[in-house]
């Protein structure tokens, strides 16, 4: 078995979505569940060890539905801005639960990579606090500060809308990334202070300008933690060749997301979808960066993944479908965890 380190999931928000409904967070991770795509036993399994998980806040209204029109094409209205106090509260409601999940020896909340390690090799699932889409951070980046103090080591500056940072790309096919503008004056002095402190910026859910623009400000790698190939599926969330081409300059990573709109061809949402199409993607991103510069990054608890998958538990079959097309072990040691330990090695300032 491949132990995997995952660049992005969303069971912080099912957790505490399910919270707010009078369920235990803590009992649901711990003992299992049959809901979502991650708990503690379904991870062990699959051999998820950890990953990025991401405090997201949901929209305040319904989100459209995704209407297909007679030609296969779509684009979802975006939704509208949120309230900075209440995302705030939202999100120290995700990281509460993360914390206790550690008390109960569930997790370990990780700041560095030989946190990560350890927590791996002591068999605690090794996760790394994201956040998606900068709702919570106040303009003068104050909380920025007592979340990085918390434990919060990446983020990204927009989910797919727009806020005080910068712009998000729609779910859009077929679309080019660059729908609009890309970060504000507010955006470029986030990106400047993640620098500063050691927070990982990831550009997954940016528009193409705002790509270029941190590419611009920031002295880090370039990260994409959950997008795919716009060459092969092309949906406003995948990364054009020049993308990749830039994020393999500066020696980054982009992860693959399982998500069946951001692999399959039409671009729909869809679990019938092969293994072959993650596959179809992975051999593009080697072949256009090289085997450093790409990773996993599932969307977990975010997304409709292939049903050859299903959920974490599945985790090995994309690894065995990835050997079966010849990545040697060493190669699927290097998709699976040990990209992303190189990169945060580099990105938090390690020794």
């Amino acid at each position: 078995m491949q132990l995997i380190f995952d660049g992005h999931n969303d069971v912080l928000l099912r957790l505490w979505e399910h919270a707010q409904k009078g369920a235990d967070p803590i009992a649901e991770f711990v003992d299992g569940t049959d809901q979502g795509h991650i708990d503690a036993p379904r991870a062990k399994k699959g051999g998820l060890a950890g990953g990025f998980c991401a405090m997201f806040i949901p929209p305040n209204e319904d989100y459209p539905a995704r209407e297909v029109d007679q030609n296969g094409h779509y684009n979802i209205p975006m939704v509208g801005p949120l309230d900075q106090p209440a995302a705030l509260n939202t999100a120290i409601g995700m990281a509460a639960i993360a914390f206790r999940l550690e008390r109960a020896g569930a997790l370990t909340i990780c700041r560095s990579t030989a946190d990560i390690r350890a927590a791996m090799a002591a068999g605690r699932f090794a996760a790394v606090l994201h956040i998606e889409g900068c709702e919570p951070i106040a303009e003068d980046l104050s909380t920025l500060e007592a979340f990085y103090a918390a434990g919060l080591r990446s983020l990204g500056p927009v989910w797919s809308r727009h806020n005080r940072f910068g712009h998000g790309v729609p779910f859009a096919y077929p679309s080019s990334p660059d729908t609009g503008p890309g970060l504000t004056d507010a955006g470029i002095e986030l990106v400047k202070a993640c620098d500063r402190l050691g927070i990982m910026i990831d550009l997954a859910h940016i528009t193409e300008q705002g790509f270029w623009d941190v590419a611009k400000t920031s002295t880090q790698p370039l990260v994409a933690t959950h997008s795919n190939v716009h060459a092969l599926t092309p949906i406003s969330r995948n990364l054009t060749d020049r993308q990749l081409d830039a994020i393999r300059e500066r020696k980054g990573i982009a992860g693959l997301n399982y998500a069946t709109t951001m692999l399959r061809p039409d671009g729909l949402e869809n679990a019938d979808t092969p293994l072959s199409e993650m596959v179809r993607h992975i051999d593009h991103m080697v072949e256009r960066m090289g085997i450093d510069c790409v990773a996993l990054g599932s969307d977990f608890d975010g997304a409709t993944i292939p049903a050859a998958i299903g959920d974490a538990a599945g985790g090995q079959a994309l690894v065995e479908a990835l050997r079966s097309a010849g990545y040697s072990e060493d190669d699927l040691a290097k998709l699976c965890r040990e990209n992303w330990l190189r990169l945060l090695k580099t990105v938090w300032r390690e020794a």
